[in-house]
């Protein structure tokens, strides 16, 4: 078993729960972990014998992009549904930052992780 890890990707996305976040799109900071068999592709250097994270990356920068969700939680399951599509995928940890926030506070992000 391995790991194929996707980290600090950044995609616009309309997510949130309040009215302007319901009408601009607003960053978002997306990490990866794709729990899969990594033997069979270190065996052959063939890359159809394992999992393409430039496809994941592509779904899930659709997900964020073309999907709307209220809460960042829900965007977090939803992209764990998708990175999941893949069946040797048997395991993943999705972590989901709201870059700028809309908090009455200095914060770097507030996130989400889920592990599915």
């Amino acid at each position: 078993m391995g790991t194929i890890i996707v980290h600090g990707l950044e995609v616009l996305g309309v997510h949130g729960v309040l009215p302007e976040e319901q009408t601009r799109a607003q960053p978002f900071g997306i990490d990866l972990e794709l729990e899969t068999d990594l033997a069979p592709a270190g065996r052959s250097d063939d890359l159809s014998d394992t999992v393409d994270y430039g496809a994941v990356i592509d779904a899930t920068v659709r997900v964020v992009q073309t999907e709307r969700y209220q809460l960042i939680e829900r965007l977090a399951a939803r992209i764990g549904e998708v990175c999941r599509a893949d069946p040797r995928v048997t395991g993943v940890s999705v972590t989901v930052r709201k870059l700028r926030p809309p908090v009455a506070a200095v914060v770097d992000h507030v996130g989400v992780r889920i592990s599915a």
